[in-house]
Protein backbone atom coordinates (compact mmCIF):
# COMPACT_ATOMS: atom_id res chain seq x y z
CA UNK A 1 0.00 0.00 0.00
CA UNK A 2 2.86 2.35 0.88
CA UNK A 3 4.51 1.71 -2.50
CA UNK A 4 1.24 2.42 -4.34
CA UNK A 5 0.82 5.67 -2.40
CA UNK A 6 4.38 6.70 -3.29
CA UNK A 7 3.63 6.20 -6.97
CA UNK A 8 0.34 8.12 -6.80
CA UNK A 9 1.91 10.98 -4.87
CA UNK A 10 4.89 11.22 -7.20
CA UNK A 11 2.66 11.14 -10.28
CA UNK A 12 0.33 13.86 -9.01
CA UNK A 13 3.21 16.08 -7.93
CA UNK A 14 5.13 15.58 -11.18
CA UNK A 15 2.10 16.63 -13.21
CA UNK A 16 1.52 19.69 -11.05
CA UNK A 17 5.14 20.78 -11.09
CA UNK A 18 5.34 20.33 -14.87
CA UNK A 19 2.32 22.58 -15.24
CA UNK A 20 3.77 25.21 -12.90
CA UNK A 21 7.06 25.07 -14.77
CA UNK A 22 5.28 25.82 -18.02
CA UNK A 23 3.86 28.92 -16.36
CA UNK A 24 7.33 30.16 -15.46
CA UNK A 25 7.70 29.13 -11.81
CA UNK A 26 11.40 28.35 -11.60
CA UNK A 27 12.28 28.67 -7.91
CA UNK A 28 10.83 28.45 -4.44
CA UNK A 29 10.35 32.17 -3.90
CA UNK A 30 8.38 32.40 -7.14
CA UNK A 31 6.06 29.62 -6.08
CA UNK A 32 4.28 31.43 -3.28
CA UNK A 33 0.62 32.39 -3.14
CA UNK A 34 -0.71 34.60 -5.90
CA UNK A 35 -0.95 37.61 -3.58
CA UNK A 36 2.81 37.60 -2.95
CA UNK A 37 2.74 35.78 0.36
CA UNK A 38 4.53 32.49 1.03
CA UNK A 39 2.32 29.46 0.41
CA UNK A 40 2.53 27.21 3.45
CA UNK A 41 0.85 23.85 3.97
CA UNK A 42 0.94 21.97 7.27
CA UNK A 43 -0.24 18.41 7.73
CA UNK A 44 -1.89 19.24 11.09
CA UNK A 45 -3.21 22.44 12.61
CA UNK A 46 -0.87 22.25 15.60
CA UNK A 47 1.98 23.20 13.27
CA UNK A 48 -0.22 25.26 10.97
CA UNK A 49 -1.14 27.70 13.73
CA UNK A 50 2.52 27.99 14.71
CA UNK A 51 3.41 28.67 11.07
CA UNK A 52 0.86 31.49 10.96
CA UNK A 53 2.19 33.12 14.13
CA UNK A 54 5.73 33.03 12.77
CA UNK A 55 4.77 34.41 9.35
CA UNK A 56 2.04 36.93 10.07
CA UNK A 57 0.72 38.69 6.99
CA UNK A 58 3.67 37.45 4.94
CA UNK A 59 2.35 33.90 4.73
CA UNK A 60 -0.79 32.10 3.68
CA UNK A 61 -1.17 28.93 5.73
CA UNK A 62 -3.56 26.04 5.38
CA UNK A 63 -3.68 22.91 7.52
CA UNK A 64 -4.94 19.63 6.10
CA UNK A 65 -6.14 18.20 9.43
CA UNK A 66 -7.73 20.93 11.50
CA UNK A 67 -10.27 19.33 13.81
CA UNK A 68 -10.62 16.60 16.41
CA UNK A 69 -12.84 14.66 14.00
CA UNK A 70 -9.76 13.28 12.23
CA UNK A 71 -6.32 12.09 13.21
CA UNK A 72 -3.15 11.88 11.18
CA UNK A 73 -2.29 8.24 11.94
CA UNK A 74 -4.91 6.80 9.61
CA UNK A 75 -5.80 9.84 7.51
CA UNK A 76 -6.35 9.18 3.82
CA UNK A 77 -5.26 12.28 1.86
CA UNK A 78 -7.16 13.47 -1.17
CA UNK A 79 -5.64 14.56 -4.45
CA UNK A 80 -6.24 18.15 -3.31
CA UNK A 81 -4.23 17.47 -0.14
CA UNK A 82 -1.35 16.11 -2.20
CA UNK A 83 -1.50 19.16 -4.44
CA UNK A 84 -1.29 21.55 -1.50
CA UNK A 85 1.70 19.74 -0.03
CA UNK A 86 3.75 19.29 -3.17
CA UNK A 87 3.17 22.81 -4.51
CA UNK A 88 3.74 24.61 -1.19
CA UNK A 89 6.75 26.86 -0.88
CA UNK A 90 7.04 25.60 2.69
CA UNK A 91 5.55 22.24 3.73
CA UNK A 92 5.41 21.42 7.44
CA UNK A 93 5.03 17.82 8.54
CA UNK A 94 5.10 16.26 11.99
CA UNK A 95 7.39 13.34 11.18
CA UNK A 96 8.29 10.35 13.40
CA UNK A 97 5.99 8.21 11.21
CA UNK A 98 2.95 10.18 12.40
CA UNK A 99 1.98 11.56 8.99
CA UNK A 100 4.03 9.59 6.48
CA UNK A 101 1.51 10.43 3.75
CA UNK A 102 2.32 14.13 4.16
CA UNK A 103 6.07 13.65 4.12
CA UNK A 104 5.85 11.54 0.96
CA UNK A 105 3.78 14.16 -0.83
CA UNK A 106 6.00 17.04 0.29
CA UNK A 107 9.16 15.16 -0.71
CA UNK A 108 7.84 14.88 -4.26
CA UNK A 109 7.49 18.67 -4.43
CA UNK A 110 10.20 21.31 -4.65
CA UNK A 111 9.42 23.40 -1.58
CA UNK A 112 11.30 23.51 1.71
CA UNK A 113 10.18 20.78 4.12
CA UNK A 114 10.12 21.40 7.85
CA UNK A 115 9.96 18.10 9.71
CA UNK A 116 9.05 18.92 13.32
CA UNK A 117 10.16 15.63 14.84
CA UNK A 118 13.45 15.73 12.99
CA UNK A 119 14.05 19.36 13.99
CA UNK A 120 13.53 18.38 17.63
CA UNK A 121 15.80 15.33 17.51
CA UNK A 122 13.02 12.73 17.40
CA UNK A 123 12.90 9.78 15.04
CA UNK A 124 10.66 6.96 13.87
CA UNK A 125 9.79 4.78 16.85
CA UNK A 126 9.76 7.68 19.30
CA UNK A 127 6.45 8.96 20.67
CA UNK A 128 5.18 10.94 17.65
CA UNK A 129 3.05 13.51 19.52
CA UNK A 130 5.98 15.90 19.52
CA UNK A 131 4.03 19.19 19.65
CA UNK A 132 3.59 18.53 23.39
CA UNK A 133 7.37 18.90 23.84
CA UNK A 134 8.77 22.35 24.67
CA UNK A 135 12.08 21.45 23.03
CA UNK A 136 10.46 20.30 19.79
CA UNK A 137 8.21 23.37 19.62
CA UNK A 138 11.18 25.74 19.89
CA UNK A 139 13.32 23.84 17.40
CA UNK A 140 10.44 23.63 14.94
CA UNK A 141 9.71 27.36 15.29
CA UNK A 142 13.31 28.17 14.38
CA UNK A 143 13.22 25.75 11.44
CA UNK A 144 10.06 27.40 10.12
CA UNK A 145 11.60 30.86 10.43
CA UNK A 146 14.67 29.67 8.55
CA UNK A 147 12.42 28.33 5.76
CA UNK A 148 10.62 31.68 5.56
CA UNK A 149 13.88 33.60 5.34
CA UNK A 150 14.98 31.33 2.53
CA UNK A 151 11.73 31.83 0.64
CA UNK A 152 11.57 35.61 1.18
CA UNK A 153 15.05 36.88 2.13
CA UNK A 154 14.02 40.52 1.76
CA UNK A 155 11.75 40.13 4.79
CA UNK A 156 14.28 38.35 7.00
CA UNK A 157 14.17 41.05 9.69
CA UNK A 158 10.39 40.82 9.95
CA UNK A 159 10.55 37.05 10.29
CA UNK A 160 13.18 37.35 13.02
CA UNK A 161 10.98 39.83 14.90
CA UNK A 162 8.01 37.45 14.74
CA UNK A 163 10.27 34.62 15.88
CA UNK A 164 11.45 36.58 18.92
CA UNK A 165 7.87 37.44 19.82
CA UNK A 166 6.88 33.77 19.62
CA UNK A 167 9.87 32.70 21.73
CA UNK A 168 8.83 35.20 24.40
CA UNK A 169 5.39 33.57 24.52
CA UNK A 170 6.93 30.09 24.65
CA UNK A 171 9.17 31.26 27.51
CA UNK A 172 6.07 32.40 29.42
CA UNK A 173 4.52 28.96 28.89
CA UNK A 174 7.68 27.24 30.10
CA UNK A 175 7.68 29.45 33.20
CA UNK A 176 4.10 28.32 33.85
CA UNK A 177 5.17 24.70 33.34
CA UNK A 178 8.05 25.16 35.80
CA UNK A 179 5.70 26.70 38.37
CA UNK A 180 3.11 23.93 37.92
CA UNK A 181 5.87 21.32 38.17
CA UNK A 182 6.35 22.31 41.81
CA UNK A 183 3.00 20.60 42.45
CA UNK A 184 3.08 17.87 39.80
CA UNK A 185 6.65 16.57 40.09
CA UNK A 186 6.48 12.90 41.03
CA UNK A 187 2.70 12.73 40.55
CA UNK A 188 1.63 9.45 38.96
CA UNK A 189 -0.71 9.26 35.99
CA UNK A 190 -2.21 6.73 33.65
CA UNK A 191 -3.22 7.48 30.06
CA UNK A 192 -5.77 5.87 27.78
CA UNK A 193 -3.33 6.86 24.99
CA UNK A 194 0.16 8.30 25.31
CA UNK A 195 -0.67 11.51 23.47
CA UNK A 196 0.54 13.86 26.25
CA UNK A 197 3.72 11.97 27.13
CA UNK A 198 6.07 14.90 26.49
CA UNK A 199 3.95 17.43 28.38
CA UNK A 200 3.66 15.10 31.37
CA UNK A 201 7.42 14.58 31.22
CA UNK A 202 8.03 18.35 31.17
CA UNK A 203 5.81 18.54 34.28
CA UNK A 204 7.87 15.90 36.06
CA UNK A 205 5.01 13.41 36.21
CA UNK A 206 5.47 9.63 36.42
CA UNK A 207 3.72 7.38 33.90
CA UNK A 208 2.24 4.33 35.62
CA UNK A 209 0.06 3.17 32.76
CA UNK A 210 0.43 -0.63 32.66
CA UNK A 211 3.13 -1.52 30.14
CA UNK A 212 1.04 -4.14 28.36
CA UNK A 213 -1.83 -1.68 27.94
CA UNK A 214 0.47 1.02 26.54
CA UNK A 215 2.10 -1.40 24.13
CA UNK A 216 -1.22 -2.74 22.86
CA UNK A 217 -2.72 0.72 22.25
CA UNK A 218 0.46 1.91 20.52
CA UNK A 219 0.21 -1.07 18.15
CA UNK A 220 -3.51 -0.48 17.45
CA UNK A 221 -4.42 -3.75 19.15
CA UNK A 222 -6.75 -4.55 22.03
CA UNK A 223 -5.28 -4.63 25.56
CA UNK A 224 -5.74 -8.00 27.23
CA UNK A 225 -8.25 -8.47 30.07
CA UNK A 226 -5.22 -8.70 32.35
CA UNK A 227 -3.98 -5.30 31.17
CA UNK A 228 -7.37 -3.74 31.90
CA UNK A 229 -7.57 -5.41 35.32
CA UNK A 230 -4.12 -4.07 36.19
CA UNK A 231 -5.13 -0.55 35.07
CA UNK A 232 -8.37 -0.66 37.07
CA UNK A 233 -6.54 -1.88 40.19
CA UNK A 234 -3.97 0.92 39.90
CA UNK A 235 -6.80 3.48 39.80
CA UNK A 236 -8.70 1.95 42.72
CA UNK A 237 -5.61 1.80 44.92
CA UNK A 238 -4.48 5.32 43.91
CA UNK A 239 -1.22 4.00 42.49
CA UNK A 240 -2.38 6.16 39.57
CA UNK A 241 -3.50 9.56 40.87
CA UNK A 242 -4.56 11.16 37.58
CA UNK A 243 -6.13 9.69 34.46
CA UNK A 244 -5.45 11.35 31.11
CA UNK A 245 -8.17 10.58 28.58
CA UNK A 246 -7.98 11.09 24.82
CA UNK A 247 -11.65 11.87 24.04
CA UNK A 248 -11.05 11.25 20.33
CA UNK A 249 -10.69 7.54 21.06
CA UNK A 250 -13.44 7.06 23.63
CA UNK A 251 -14.97 3.56 23.73
CA UNK A 252 -16.36 1.03 26.20
CA UNK A 253 -12.89 0.26 27.50
CA UNK A 254 -11.99 3.89 28.19
CA UNK A 255 -15.43 4.40 29.75
CA UNK A 256 -14.69 1.60 32.18
CA UNK A 257 -11.42 3.31 33.11
CA UNK A 258 -12.96 6.77 33.51
CA UNK A 259 -15.85 5.38 35.54
CA UNK A 260 -13.37 3.61 37.81
CA UNK A 261 -11.32 6.80 38.18
CA UNK A 262 -14.37 8.85 39.15
CA UNK A 263 -15.50 6.26 41.69
CA UNK A 264 -12.01 6.31 43.21
CA UNK A 265 -11.89 10.15 43.21
CA UNK A 266 -9.02 10.12 40.72
CA UNK A 267 -9.22 13.26 38.56
CA UNK A 268 -9.70 12.80 34.81
CA UNK A 269 -8.11 15.30 32.40
CA UNK A 270 -9.21 15.30 28.75
CA UNK A 271 -6.31 15.78 26.31
CA UNK A 272 -7.16 15.19 22.68
CA UNK A 273 -4.66 14.23 20.02
CA UNK A 274 -5.61 17.03 17.62
CA UNK A 275 -5.95 20.64 18.70
CA UNK A 276 -9.60 21.52 19.46
CA UNK A 277 -11.26 24.09 17.22
CA UNK A 278 -11.67 26.70 19.97
CA UNK A 279 -7.92 27.34 19.91
CA UNK A 280 -6.11 29.21 17.16
CA UNK A 281 -2.69 29.00 18.82
CA UNK A 282 -0.65 25.96 19.80
CA UNK A 283 0.69 27.81 22.83
CA UNK A 284 -2.79 28.81 24.01
CA UNK A 285 -3.82 25.17 23.88
CA UNK A 286 -0.70 24.03 25.76
CA UNK A 287 -1.28 26.73 28.37
CA UNK A 288 -4.88 25.59 28.89
CA UNK A 289 -3.72 21.98 29.35
CA UNK A 290 -1.06 22.98 31.88
CA UNK A 291 -3.71 24.88 33.81
CA UNK A 292 -6.10 21.91 33.69
CA UNK A 293 -3.44 19.54 35.03
CA UNK A 294 -2.31 22.05 37.64
CA UNK A 295 -5.83 22.58 38.97
CA UNK A 296 -6.29 18.86 39.60
CA UNK A 297 -2.94 18.27 41.26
Amino acid sequence: MSRIWNIISATVCAALLLASGACGATNNSARGAQDGTIAVTASINQWGTLAKELGGDLVKVNSIINSTNAEAHDYEPTTADVKRLCTATVAIVNGADYDSWALKAATNGKGTIVNAAQAGGKKAGDNPHVWFSAKVRTKTADAITAAYRKAMPGKADEFEKLNRHWHAREAELEERIAKTKEATKGMSYGATESVAHYLADDLGMVDRTPTGYTRAVANDSEPTPGDITQFVKALKTKRITMLILNPQEANDMTKQLTDTAKQADVPVVDISEQMPGEYDSLLDWMSALVNAIGHTS
